[in-house]
């Protein structure tokens, strides 16, 4: 009884003054730099150890079981409980690493060795993306879900900025071994803070519902329950299209772009810092604020901003103006973003979050990359202004779309 009064009053503070939040947040901050360490320490390995065509192998072999399993991450996340396969997750990456790094000690690393670590990892991460977006809903109240978006996205961006020197300067001395220590050991210090969590139950009826023993018919249930739903289906089609607007442009495309303008690799840099300054203050706002009024409509609007942006961006004569435009994109597209991602925690009946949150990172991180080849093919025949406009078009297309239906225009978050 003591832990559950606890559990339902915790959630009443604010989510950035909550030990509970915060907490979570250190894990998945911890766990985020230990992402971007291990895959500086991966591309070192298997540049030093094959050539560029296995390279490429080992760093995109974890994408196949990713794609492949993360909907069934999320049945999984939804019948053991998101905690559970958090925790889960992070210790197989703990013991998998730091294992690899210690046989570094002995030996030079070998392709089938990076390979291996390659498709764990792409297992691991899809049973953990899931369950993580599964969590919020479990630590803290229903109001403060935008806020923990705005928090989420401030630990992203930080990790971004910390992961990669970090992993650079431990290749640099120690070369990969240390480097996959380093990372290692940063999933182990999110352990402790996730077995550290205080979880609040499930409401009584849901608590009662038993899983079918089926996990097809469980997934099925779960993709039923997106199709059906008022808000959920047009927000998923919102952040399928919107994915595949903006993945292609803000990856590849400016690669290619600063090549096209000669604005070499310090003009590319400015304008990624750009973007992540922009993104960066979006998940200030959402963080300091709490609260968006209209969140449904101020998510479709700011999508459609941060749409017209992009397909504006192959357009500028100058790095600064593109910088400009970068930071726009950053801040609108960031917005509309976590306000989806709150949007959908809110509205999820908390038994299916986790295969909802599957299906949208289904999008994210595998169905969108995928953008990236045709993207390529695409700038090398039309030039880089036309793609740019067209994938601003994609985009602006699941926007538009969104504000066609009315129970998501009109969706609020939880006061």
């Amino acid at each position: 009884m003591t832990v559950t009064a606890t559990a339902t009053k915790s959630p009443e503070r604010p989510a950035h003054r909550d030990g509970n939040v915060l907490r979570w947040l250190g894990a998945y901050a911890a766990s985020m730099i230990g992402d971007s360490v291990y895959y500086m320490a991966l591309a070192w390995a298997a540049a030093r150890t094959g050539n560029a065509s296995q390279t490429g192998l080992v760093l995109a072999v974890g994408s196949i079981p990713r794609a492949v399993l993360l909907l069934g991450g999320g049945v999984l996340a939804d019948r053991l409980g998101p905690r559970r396969v958090v925790i889960g997750s992070d210790a197989a990456r703990c013991l998998v690493v730091l294992g690899l790094a210690g046989a570094l000690l002995f030996t030079s690393p070998a392709l089938w060795m990076l390979i291996a670590v390659g498709l764990v990892f792409g297992v691991v991460d899809a049973l953990f993306l899931p369950a993580v977006g599964a969590l919020p809903p479990r630590i803290t109240a229903a109001g403060q879900l935008a806020r923990v978006q705005g928090l989420r996205g401030l630990a992203s961006r930080a990790a971004n900025v910390v992961g990669a020197p970090l992993g650079g300067v431990a290749v640099a001395v120690g070369g990969p071994r240390l480097a996959f220590a380093a990372a290692g050991l940063l999933f182990a210090v999110s352990l402790p803070l996730l077995l550290s969590l205080r979880i609040s139950p499930l409401p009584a009826q849901q608590e009662s519902t038993e899983p079918s023993g089926n996990a097809w018919h469980e997934l099925a249930d779960g993709l039923r329950h997106i199709r059906r739903h008022p808000v959920l289906g047009p927000l998923m089609l919102a952040v399928a299209l919107s994915e595949l607007g903006f993945t292609g442009p803000l990856n590849l495309g400016l690669i290619l772009l600063a090549r096209e303008r000669d604005w070499g690799a310090s003009g590319m840099g400015w304008i990624v810092a750009a973007f992540g300054i922009g993104a960066g203050a979006s998940a200030l706002v959402l963080a300091v604020r709490g609260r968006v009024p209209r969140a449904g409509l101020v998510m479709c609007l700011t999508v459609l901003i941060g749409a017209v942006a992009i397909g504006a961006l192959a357009y500028v004569p100058s790095v600064g103006l593109a910088a400009f435009v970068a930071v726009c994109i950053g801040l609108f597209a960031g917005l509309g973003g976590s306000l989806c991602g709150a949007l959908m925690q809110t509205v999820t009946d908390p038994a299916y979050l986790g295969r909802v949150t599957s299906v949208s990172t289904l999008f994210t991180h595998a169905i969108a990359p995928l953008s990236f080849p045709v993207t390529g093919v695409a700038v090398a025949a039309w030039g880089t202004g036309p793609v740019f406009v067209a994938s601003a078009a994609v985009a602006a297309t699941g926007a538009v779309a969104a504000l066609a239906f009315t129970r998501l225009r009109r969706a609020e978050l939880p006061r």
